[in-house]
C-alpha cells in the first residue's frame, strides 16, 4: 500500500478526521539516518503527525515544524511539512536504544524524558506562529493533542503507532487525527469519544492491510461521512548546494575564515537526508570574499 492521507468530515460536518499510512515514509527515514529501533519509533510517530497536520494548512507555501526537546537519550526531535504532505525529519541521536516498557512496547517516554514541544506555523506572513509547550508524556501523540488543547484552543485526538520487525525494518506506520469544529454539539463529542476508545491499535489494523478509509470507518461506523482527496504522503528533503552554501555564508566571518583556511575544503552533512556536500578550498574562499 502506498502512504496517504484519508480525509472525511463525520456527524454532519462536526468532526473531522484524518487518517494516515506512512509505513513506506518512515521506512525511508530510518534507512537514510540509519536508526535503531526505538528513535526510529519516536520519528516515525513524530513524521505521521506532522503529515496528518499538514492538512489544516491553506496554502502550497506554508509549512509546519515540530520541534521536541528533551533530556533523554535521543536528544530532539524534528520533522517539517509541506502543504502536500512531503515530510523530513531527524533526532540528534539515531543510535541509541533502550529496554521495552512493563508493556512491552517502545519506550518513548524514556527516550524523550522531560521537556517541551514547539510548532513552528510558517504561514507566509511577516513572523512564523510559534507555539510552545511542555512535554505531558513524552509519547508524542498525547503531547500533540496537548499543544492543540493548550495553544490553539482546538479540542483534539491523535493517535500515531510504528511497528518494527525483528530485523528493525518498519512492518507499520501511521495514525489518525481528529478535531471538532467549532459548536459541535454534545453528541459529536460523544461519538468521537466511543470511536476512538473502541479502536484497537493503529500499527495491528495497517498491519492487517486496513486502508486510512477503513480507519476513519472504524472509528465513526455506520456514520454518513463526507470523504475528501485523498493526498500522497512522502518523505521529502529540500536540500541542495545553493542551501548548503546559504548557510556557510550565515556563518560568521572569524568561523568562515577557520573553514576557508583547510585546504581539504568542507564537507556539509544535510540532517534531513544525510546527503553530504563538498565544497573545495576555492569555493570556500569566494564565498568569504563575497562576504566583506
Amino acid at each position: 500500500m502506498n502512504d496517504y492521507i484519508a480525509k472525511a468530515m463525520a456527524h454532519k460536518g462536526q468532526i473531522r478526521v484524518y487518517a494516515a499510512v506512512t509505513t513506506r515514509t518512515v521506512e525511508k527515514a530510518r534507512t537514510l539516518h540509519k536508526m535503531n529501533p526505538t528513535p526510529i519509533a519516536a520519528l516515525g510517530r513524530v513524521l505521521t503527525g506532522a503529515a496528518l497536520m499538514s492538512q489544516t494548512l491553506k496554502a502550497i507555501n506554508q509549512t509546519i515544524t515540530i520541534q521536541i526537546k528533551g533530556d533523554g537519550p535521543i536528544g530532539g526531535i524534528v520533522a517539517v511539512t509541506d502543504y502536500q504532505a512531503g515530510v523530513r525529519g531527524y533526532v540528534h541521536n539515531p543510535n541509541f536504544d533502550v529496554p521495552l516498557n512493563a508493556q512491552g512496547k517502545f519506550d518513548i517516554k524514556t527516550a524523550v524524558g522531560s521537556g517541551y514541544l514547539n510548532v513552528i506555523k510558517d504561514l507566509g506572513l511577516k513572523e512564523p506562529y510559534i507555539g510552545y509547550v511542555d512535554l505531558v508524556s513524552g509519547e508524542i501523540a498525547e503531547d500533540l493533542t496537548y499543544y492543540y488543547a493548550s495553544s490553539e484552543q482546538i479540542p483534539t485526538a491523535m493517535n500515531l503507532g510504528v511497528l518494527i520487525g525483528t530485523e528493525g525494518e518498519i512492518l507499520a506506520a501511521g495514525g489518525f487525527f481528529i478535531q471538532l469544529m467549532p459548536g459541535a454539539e454534545e453528541e459529536a463529542i460523544e461519538k468521537a469519544e466511543k470511536g476512538i476508545s473502541n479502536i484497537k491499535s493503529i500499527t495491528t489494523l495497517i498491519h492487517q492491510g486496513k486502508t486510512p478509509e477503513d480507519i476513519i470507518k472504524i472509528i465513526f461506523p455506520g456514520e454518513a461521512l463526507e470523504i475528501f482527496e485523498p493526498v500522497p504522503v512522502s518523505y521529502k528533503c529540500n536540500c541542495s548546494k545553493d542551501r548548503m552554501k546559504r548557510n556557510l555564508m550565515a556563518l560568521g566571518m572569524k568561523d568562515l575564515k577557520e573553514i576557508a583556511g583547510d585546504e581539504t575544503g568542507a564537507e556539509l552533512i544535510c540532517h534531513f537526508c544525510s546527503k553530504r556536500y563538498n565544497f573545495t578550498q576555492k569555493e570556500i574562499l569566494e564565498l568569504l570574499n563575497s562576504k566583506r
